[in-house]
This record gives structure tokens, sequence and C-alpha cells, in this order.
């Protein structure tokens, strides 16, 4: 086709200059569509950067408000909190203590700054000595409907400390069912439950691990965690956990799932969450502390591909930092 003739699409007319660009945008990323993790732990004063997370704390009780202000300000207003016990035990007690790490964190945004919405990582693996998911037998195995237990415990516990909503992320069988009815039961109907709900075995979970401090003593989590070769298997995971209650669904990891995202939000339509895990974090730092990558172009497309495969909402390490390059 020899272009003069008669009318052609030229689409080069609509990438000239970033306002038309911006008129035929189908994808807008902001600070709304942000979840931060926060690690909080026992003691005081500590600010302690995790070495293979730049830029990523565990922060001691009187250290958070700083963290949560500074968010609000970038215009993240919402928060992921995970728990460093101070003891850990086969049973993970401390998860479900109702003056545990995680339920006084709570407590303490609830009073200071109300403004700020606050999810619950809800899971016993932070808080056992072994480092799995639940009570294990005597062939190590995690025992599911004693786990069930303890979770709801620990779901309930968190919903009275003040968390406006439970994120289990263990993989048990039936745990959303179980812990809908049991923050029912207590009460807490109006507290939503975000699943875990299509949840790999994944390589990326390392610079979490130490984060969290919740490697497994022994073993790994492939027992209970999806296959990275399903896809078709993570749909169905989705599926029942909507079936059981779940009020938003996950996948977790996203930059090597975007084909599971884009299925599950497509093939179910229900609001959708994707976890911008550690590992994804940490390897776009390393490059960019080597000039390898342009780390602010690098991270918005990142995230860009992520909200454009279906995430309705993204847990991201980067939140902040792009909160503030999206405002510029």
């Amino acid at each position: 086709m020899e272009y003069g003739k008669f009318p052609a699409y030229r689409p080069r007319r609509m990438r000239n200059g970033e306002v038309p660009r911006q008129f035929i945008r189908e994808t807008e990323l902001s600070a709304k569509d942000f979840i931060y993790p926060l690690f909080v732990k026992p003691g005081e004063g500590c600010r302690d950067e995790v070495p293979s997370m730049p830029g990523v704390y565990q922060l001691s009780l009187d250290m958070l408000m700083p963290e949560i202000e500074e968010l609000l300000a970038c215009g993240v207003k919402s928060v992921l909190l995970f728990g460093l016990p101070a003891h850990k035990d086969p049973l993970g007690t401390e998860a479900y203590d109702d003056h545990g790490i995680v339920q006084e964190a709570c407590r303490i945004i609830r009073a200071q700054a109300p403004e700020m919405y606050i999810i619950t990582d809800v899971c016993l693996c932070e808080y056992t000595d072994h480092g799995h998911c639940g009570p294990l037998d005597e062939a190590g195995n995690v025992v599911n409907d004693e786990a069930l237990k303890l979770l709801a415990a620990e779901a309930v516990s968190h919903a009275r400390a003040g968390a406006h909503m439970v994120a289990p992320s263990d993989m048990m069988d039936g745990r959303v069912g179980y812990i809908r009815a049991a923050l029912d039961e207590a009460g807490f109907q109006d507290v939503p439950i975000m699943a875990y709900s299509t949840k790999y075995a994944s390589g990326f979970y390392g610079p979490f691990r130490d984060a969290a401090d919740s490697a497994p003593s022994f073993g790994d989590r492939r027992a209970y965690q999806m296959d990275p070769a399903n896809a078709r298997e993570g749909v169905r995971e989705s599926a029942y956990d909507i079936a059981e209650g779940a009020d938003l669904v996950m996948v977790k990891p996203a930059l090597s799932y975007l084909d599971v995202i884009y299925r599950v939000k497509s093939e179910l339509q229900f609001p959708t969450v994707a976890y911008n895990v550690s590992g994804e974090y940490s390897m776009v730092k390393a490059a960019a502390a080597n000039d390898w990558i342009d780390e602010r172009r690098v991270v918005l497309e990142l995230l860009t591909s992520i909200k454009r495969a279906g995430a309705d909402m993204i847990i991201t390490y980067h939140a902040k930092e792009a909160a503030r390059w999206l405002a510029e």
C-alpha cells in the first residue's frame, strides 16, 4: 500500500508528544494502585535495612509512624503488615496472641493514622520455629485442618486489633471458608479477605525470607504452594477461594506470571491483586546499582505491565518511589 493515495492509519501521529500519547493511553498507573509491605519487629529504635532488599526496613513499633506518614505523603494509603515475633515455637503462638507484634502495630496505626488502610498477612511461617505454615505431624508434614484453626484464630485476633482486611498466605486447603466463618462468628462480618489464592512455589521469595525471617528449617513449601508450570490450576485455585468467600484474589509472584494474572482476571471477572515480590524488586535494585538500567523507567514499565495484565491492585516494595515518580 502506498501512503498518499487514500487516508491510511498512521499511529505515529498519536505517539508524537506526551499529550496525544495520554489521549490514547489504555493503562493508567497511580499511587492508589499500590499496597506497601511493612515488616514490624520487637525492640526499640530499630530501622534495620534488609541487606538483600535495599530501601526496605524492619521496623520496631516506635519507628512505625514515620514510615506510615511518609507513605501517606506519597499518596500510598494501604499497607500489608508482616510480623517478626520475639519468640517462635512449633505452633506459632505469637501469631494469634492479642498482644502480638502485628496486633500492636494495627492499634498504633489505627490510633495515629486512621486514613491508612491496614491489611495483615495471616500465616504461621514467620512464627513457627520450623518455618512451615502450620503444625507438623511426625513425618514433618503440615497438618492442614489443625493449621486452619490457628490461622482463623490469627485472623480474628488481627481484626480485633483493628485490621481492615486480612490476607491468608498459607495455601492450606479450605482456609478462606474457615477464616470467613470464624470472622463472621466473632462479629467481623465486614472485614474482607484478600486471599493469596494463586501462590506459586517460586524462587523469587528469597529476599523476603531474609526480611521476615521465615525460611523453612528443612524442606520447602512445594507440597502446598503451586507448581510454576500450571496456569489452569492457578485459575481453579482462585475460583475455589471465591466460592469460599474471598473478597479479592491474588496471584504471586507477578512478573513471571503475567499470563496467569490475565487469565484469572479475564476468566473470573473478580477483583484481582498481584504481588510484585521481593526477588523481582531486588533484581531491579541490583541492576540499577550497577547502572545497567534506568531504574525509574524500568520500575514504572514493570508496574504498568502488571496492571495491564489485569491487576486491580499491586503489592510492591517499589510503592514509595513509584508514587513519587508518578507525581512529578
